[in-house]
């Protein structure tokens, strides 16, 4: 009884409080909501996160543009942009933080040997460039299966990649393989699980190379995200984000609760970038450009 009478007690609290906020004038919800914008326009970050965005999600900008929309929001680099477009990064002091350039394609990649010798020369001279402008991560990719199995595409990779590991120690220079789901995006990409990905970082052996833990691609195809990332955090060097499903927006409408992901990744002690790599839904820029700051903002623990 003494229960029911909390819940009918509560329940009459929270009639009260509907009619108060109903009764409230529309002037003043106005006020509130005008708020809420202000904070947004005002919110400065926490610093436990190193904040990018992707390019590519971002392209209907000009490079220039965006560099200054990211200057604003408060990040601190782009990702995936090719030593052509450096000089422009440098001129807003911005890094560039997951580099490109490097790789044939998402489909040709380390575990064919067929494409070694090409791969082998791309990652040499880039490995150079990326060192020579004081960048440090290395974007590459697995490759499509085309019938193979994991054994053969992990001795592969490991041959191929074992080719440019010595130089990338020696300058400095991670290189990161990127996880994509093979589920929805990428069908028949071969690195599309952790558990691959981490056995071809112990198979290695080097601090200079990692996974790019894509959140939105790895809640396809293996879930579990924070767990995941807690358990194997030692292999991955970089993140990025979008929502899931329809990699849009990391907001209400999709399944990922992000400030809890970006919780778990920053008690790891990682303290390299998390990029934004959602496509916007907004129809004017100035919407798109919102989403972006919102987004860094739920990141930003």
């Amino acid at each position: 009884m003494e229960n029911q009478s909390s819940r009918r007690k509560a329940l009459k609290q929270l009639a009260v409080g509907s009619l108060a906020v109903a009764a409230k004038p529309l002037s003043a919800l106005a006020t509130t909501k005008e708020a809420s914008n202000n904070n947004m326009e005002t919110y400065k970050l926490k610093g436990n996160v190193n904040h990018s965005v992707c390019r590519w999600t971002y392209n209907f900008l000009p490079l220039d543009e965006l560099c200054e929309v990211a200057k604003k929001i408060g990040l601190k680099a782009i990702d995936l942009v090719g030593p052509k477009d450096w000089a422009t990064l440098k001129k807003y002091e911005l890094d560039s933080s997951m580099c490109n350039g490097a790789e044939i394609s998402l489909t040709k990649g380390w575990n064919h040997t067929e494409y070694h010798p090409t791969l082998i020369k791309n990652y040499t001279d880039h490995i150079n460039y990326v060192a020579e402008a004081g960048y440090k991560n290395l974007i590459c990719f697995s490759g499509s299966r085309e019938g193979m199995d994991d054994e053969t595409g992990l001795k592969n990779c490991v041959n191929g990649l074992k080719q440019i590991i010595g130089l990338a120690e020696k300058k400095g220079v991670i290189i990161q393989m990127e996880l994509l789901n093979s589920k929805i995006d990428h069908k028949d990409y071969m690195c599309d699980k952790s558990p691959w990905g981490v056995e071809l970082c112990k198979r290695i052996g080097s601090e200079n190379f990692k996974l790019l833990y894509d959140i939105y691609h790895m809640q396809i195809d293996e879930g579990d995200v924070i767990r995941t990332i807690k358990d194997n955090h030692q292999y991955y060097g970089h993140y990025h984000t979008a929502g899931v499903p329809g990699r849009h927006e990391i907001d209400d409408t999709q399944e990922l609760f992000y400030p809890a992901i970006a919780r778990a990744i920053v008690d790891t002690g990682f303290k390299d970038y998390i990029a934004q790599e959602f496509i916007p839904t907004g129809k004017e820029k100035e919407d798109k450009i919102k989403a972006l700051k919102k987004a860094v903002q739920t990141c930003d623990v």
